[in-house]
């Protein structure tokens, strides 16, 4: 497995920011724990979950709402679920 460069790192975390406070707090927390074990793949799957609407994403971080359609995939369940344990 290939380790982020420090620019996609700096990409990832850009993009990571959001408009809701409490989304950039699940995710920045995410991020601080696994982002060194992030895989390629990983990193497109956040990139899509990235595209979510913020309120949509928040439903989906407090266990209010799951993953649907293009979101429904096996990488981003697993990210999700650790985000809501952490």
């Amino acid at each position: 497995m290939k380790k982020l460069s420090e620019s996609e790192r700096a990409r990832l975390r850009w993009r990571a920011r959001r408009g809701l406070l409490e989304n950039d707090l699940i995710i920045t927390r995410f991020l601080d724990r696994y982002e060194s074990d992030l895989t390629d793949e990983d990193v497109s799957a956040l990139s899509l979950l990235f595209d979510m609407g913020d309120n949509e994403l928040l439903d989906v971080l407090l266990e209010r709402a799951q993953l649907e359609g293009k979101y429904d995939i096996p990488p981003l369940r697993r990210m999700v679920r650790q985000m809501q344990e952490l």
